[in-house]
């Protein structure tokens, strides 16, 4: 019985018959399709979501006429961060520009929380001046609204994850209503201020890794930024495809956060004035990447139909189907990012 090459989603190898590949596309899409309660995958696209993963090339491309716009989370963190190489961030942005054929970039701090940019603002203003004054492609600003942040020792606030375990739950609740609005004023002071200095777009990334509170501020952020700057690009990248009810009642416009999934997601993201919506699809690094990607381009599919505005999926180490490794291989890669864009219909990645 012939055997096809592909991976685990810890990045290792395996070979899987074709029934084998066949079974995991399935169980990964209906895993998907009842998690979310969203539509199923049709039989024309399992059979081309087939025909991806079985490619004899190492390396497979998208259709001509199908190519995407790409946009970065941590992006000055890659080359100096992420590979090791010893550039300054000017030098990064230049690369991902002349070199390595970017259509966007992304300014960040090593410490990629908007809290802990505070101090030194008004720094971080006048690299982001000088970027835009050497670089043609856009340029964003971003990090993290890190609501944790804000919890004693590093802030005021009382740990909400200190408080629950002792059934302290009104007093958890108040906690974190606490750090969303001072994580809310934190974004648009540094907003603001990158914006004002020429940022072609600000970036809440990883949103939601402190749960619905986390989702909250920044919603509530994106909204007082975009009456304050009516053409302001706002990308807003998930931290994961469910948002943990770490509270559990906040409401935004009268919907409630905690177990929100990606096409539910958009659309908040899209009322409080996002511009990019970037979709977030959890890895299981112990299914099969077959598994995974049929789970990601169903979430990617039903999020695609709900969005009104683009939909940059999560494709990187641990999401949108790529296995969890710190350099991903390039047949895994190449090939969830044509079945996100060409079957999820993904606007860019």
């Amino acid at each position: 019985m012939a055997e096809f090459f592909t991976r685990m989603g810890d990045g290792s190898a395996v070979w899987l018959s074709e029934a084998e590949i066949r079974r995991e596309l399935e169980e990964g899409m209906l895993d998907a399709a009842e998690r979310g309660r969203i539509p199923e995958l049709t039989d024309d696209e399992m059979q081309r979501l087939f025909e991806i993963v079985t490619d004899p090339q190492k390396t497979v491309s998208i259709e001509r006429g199908n190519e995407v716009v790409g946009t970065f989370d941590a992006g000055t963190l890659k080359l100096p961060v992420r590979a090791g190489i010893p550039v300054d961030r000017m030098t990064t942005v230049l690369i991902h520009e002349r070199a390595l054929c970017s259509d966007t970039m992304e300014l960040c701090s090593t410490d990629y929380s908007y809290k802990q940019l505070k101090n030194f603002v008004h720094e971080e203003a006048a690299s982001m001046e000088l970027i835009q004054l050497n670089c043609v492609i856009p340029v964003f600003y971003g990090a993290m609204p890190n609501l944790g942040l804000y919890t004693k020792p590093d802030g005021p606030i009382d740990n909400w994850s200190e408080l629950l375990p002792m059934a302290k739950i009104k007093e958890a609740r108040a906690a974190q209503e606490e750090a969303v609005e001072m994580a809310a004023k934190d974004m648009v002071y540094i907003a603001s201020i990158l914006y004002e200095a020429g940022a072609d777009g600000i970036n809440f990334d990883t949103v939601g890794a402190s749960g619905d509170g986390d989702f909250l501020a920044t919603l509530k952020a994106m909204e007082i930024l975009k009456k304050k700057y009516p053409d302001m690009a706002i990308e807003v990248g998930m931290a994961g495809e469910f948002v943990l009810g770490m509270h559990g009642r906040l409401e935004y416009d009268g919907v409630r956060l905690a177990g929100l999934y990606p096409h539910d997601q958009a659309k908040v993201v899209e009322k409080a004035g996002g511009s990019i919506f970037g979709a977030v699809i959890n890895t299981n690094s112990s299914k099969s990447f077959p598994w995974n990607l049929a789970r990601a381009v169903t979430f990617t599919k039903a999020c695609s139909e709900a969005s009104n505005i683009p939909v940059h999926v999560n494709a990187g180490m641990g999401v949108g189907a790529i296995p969890l490794t710190n350099t991903a291989p390039t047949d895994a890669t190449s090939r969830a990012s044509k079945a996100l864009v060409e079957i999820g219909k993904a606007d860019g990645l």
